[in-house]
This record gives structure tokens, C-alpha cells and sequence, in this order.
């Protein structure tokens, strides 16, 4: 800038003899035109600092602009019934744009989940993820699915196989639909995963998930093994996972048994806030969550026979178990605190 001020002040004298002696030769040309080069210094800081200024503004604009357009466009495809929904009723659009956006704050301002060992899961094709089960209410299973799709570099979606009582459940049974969950049964899994999908099981169904607080991340009975079955049939690798964090969010002191036969549960949790609290008991502790993914077991070395032996089961899923359990006690001496 010092220089641009420089150049007009030095010239003036050389402009005005110019003019002086351009006059003398040519009397029809007024002695008061302007030498071309002078107001070129002014004009250039004045086009360097507004452009900068202008461009920010347009483009928040225009990024304003394709939300809105993009809503109206979701908008205008659910009113007209033009979107799609596979035969277990999975909306793929609505679950990416609505019911994971709904979730997504739970996952990363409130249990501030930590993924582990993302890259374990194959960019393509089948595989069975298989997690331990906790939390008095199955929000592992939702932060299981945010934290596969948002953190995967394929953003891949996992079909979670759920409880006959999530598909009773008037308003839960039709989310659950349209989040892409299926009932826990072997041919639903070995279907999804023979279309290459990621379906997510936790094999200690209620045990785990209703289990006492005492017997935090201790692991209960993988059932018969049936999970190993599905994946042997389906040629998918086994991705064992474990999930630190959701055992503390509704610490289950007790277990009302009269009440649970009442309702139709399987048990009905007593919590330090909850019933005492009534609807504020509700409200899951803000615990610090970290789920890892382990090293996939592949299964498509196996002949086709070994989906039917039932000591090749037993020996998979003994050994998915502990690998789970094992990696749980190492978060756990990891955490520094239950909530940080």
C-alpha cells in the first residue's frame, strides 16, 4: 500500500508536463484530460477487499437454498408414496434423513460414543456383527446402528435382528420396520446377508439386557449357537463386538416380577430414579460410551455340512464370546471414569 501511494505523488509532475506540452501541439485537446494511469493504484485495493466479503454470504445462500429444496423435495416424495422400501419394510430414505438424525444427538452430544475398530466390518458384502446386550432398554442397539453408518467409510447399515416384543409394540414394531430391523430369526438373517447386508444379533437377548447391576459386563449364555449357524450357511464373516458404557444408564437394582407378569414384560426394572421419579426415571444416565469392533471370524472356509455340526458351533461361539468378554474387561480398565 505504501508503494501504491508513492506512485501517483512522483508522477504528478511528469503528468502535468505531459499535459503542459501536449497542449502546445495540439490546441484542439483539452489540457485538463487525465493521464490514463492514474487512477489504477485507487482501484485495485477497493476490487481486492470486496470480493473476499461477497463470497462467504453467496455461498451460505446457496448452501440454505439446497436444504431447503431438498426438504421440500422428501416432502413432496412421502405425500406422493415415491420412495422405496424393501420386503421387511426398510425406508432407507427415511431412516438416513429422519430417524438416524433423531437419534445422532443422543449418540454424540449425550453418550458421546467412542468407535473402535470400524474397519473390521467389510466395505461389501455379508457380515453378522455380534455384540453383548445391556442397558435395561435396547439403546445399544440404536447407537450400535449410528455408529456403523456414520463412521464406516461406506456408510453401510445395520439390520439389527430384534425381540418378538419390539414387533408387539404398536408405534416401536412400525420404527423398528422402517429403521431396517427384522425379527430374530435364522431365515430373515441368512436372507439379509445373503443379499450382503450387515445385520448386528445380540445373543443374550433379555438376559443380558435385564440382568442385575451386580452382574455388569458380565457376559450371560449365547444360546445354542444359532448365530453361527446363519453365518456359516451364509458364508459371512462373524464380527465380534463389544459395548462399554450402556450397562450404567438405568442401573437395575431390582426386578418387580408381579409386575412384568402383569404387563406381559419379561421383567420390570427397579432403578435408582425410576418409578420413583416417574417420567424423569425415564432419562438414561449421561455415561461415556466406547464400542470396539473385533477382528472378523471368517467363516466361508467351511464346508456347506458344517452349518449342521453342532461341535463346530459350539466352538465358534465359545470363542466369539470370549473374545467379546475379553475386550470388555480391557475397555473397562482403559475408562478413566463412568462418565468421562
Amino acid at each position: 500500500m505504501a508503494d501504491a501511494k508513492v506512485i501517483p505523488f512522483g508522477d504528478e509532475p511528469r503528468t502535468r508536463r505531459a499535459r503542459n506540452t501536449k497542449a502546445k501541439r495540439t490546441s484542439g485537446r483539452s489540457a485538463a484530460t487525465p493521464s490514463p494511469l492514474a487512477p489504477v493504484p485507487e482501484r485495485e485495493p477497493e476490487q481486492a477487499e470486496t470480493v473476499p466479503a461477497e463470497a462467504p454470504e453467496a455461498a451460505g445462500g446457496a448452501g440454505w437454498e439446497r436444504r431447503i429444496a431438498g426438504g421440500l423435495s422428501f416432502l413432496r416424495r412421502r405425500i406422493t408414496g415415491d420412495y422405496e422400501v424393501d420386503e421387511f419394510g426398510y425406508d432407507k430414505e427415511l431412516t438416513d434423513q429422519v430417524l438416524m438424525s433423531m437419534v445422532r444427538p443422543l449418540y454424540e452430544k449425550y453418550f458421546r460414543v467412542e468407535v473402535k475398530g470400524i474397519e473390521n466390518i467389510p466395505a461389501e458384502g455379508g457380515a453378522l456383527v455380534v455384540a453383548n446386550h445391556s442397558g435395561t432398554l435396547p439403546l445399544d442397539g440404536l447407537m450400535l446402528q449410528v455408529a456403523v453408518h456414520d463412521h464406516h467409510p461406506a456408510q453401510r447399515h445395520l439390520r439389527l435382528l430384534a425381540a418378538d416384543l419390539v414387533f408387539m409394540l404398536p408405534v416401536v414394531n412400525e420404527l423398528a420396520r422402517k429403521a431396517g430391523h427384522t425379527l430374530a430369526c435364522a431365515e430373515d438373517a441368512e436372507r439379509l446377508l445373503q443379499r450382503g447386508e450387515v445385520v448386528g444379533v445380540m445373543p443374550e437377548g433379555f438376559k443380558g439386557i435385564g440382568k442385575p447391576f451386580g452382574d455388569r459386563y458380565k457376559l450371560q449364555r449365547f444360546g445354542r449357537g444359532g448365530f453361527v449357524s446363519t453365518a456359516l450357511r451364509a458364508g459371512a464373516p462373524i464380527v465380534p463386538c463389544s459395548i462399554v458404557g450402556a450397562e450404567e444408564i438405568y442401573p437395575m437394582i431390582g426386578n418387580a416380577k408381579t409386575v412384568a407378569r402383569v404387563l406381559g414384560f419379561p421383567y420390570f426394572p427397579i432403578t435408582p430414579t425410576f418409578p420413583w421419579l416417574g417420567p424423569l426415571g425415564m432419562v438414561p444416565l449421561p455415561t461415556k460410551w466406547t464400542i470396539q469392533f473385533g477382528e472378523p471370524i471368517p467363516t466361508d472356509g467351511y464346508p456347506a455340512e458344517a452349518a449342521e455340526d453342532p461341535m463346530l458351533m459350539f466352538n465358534l461361539t465359545d470363542q466369539v464370546r470370549e473374545q467379546i468378554q475379553h475386550t470388555l474387561y480391557k475397555l473397562l480398565v482403559q475408562r478413566r471414569s463412568v462418565f468421562f
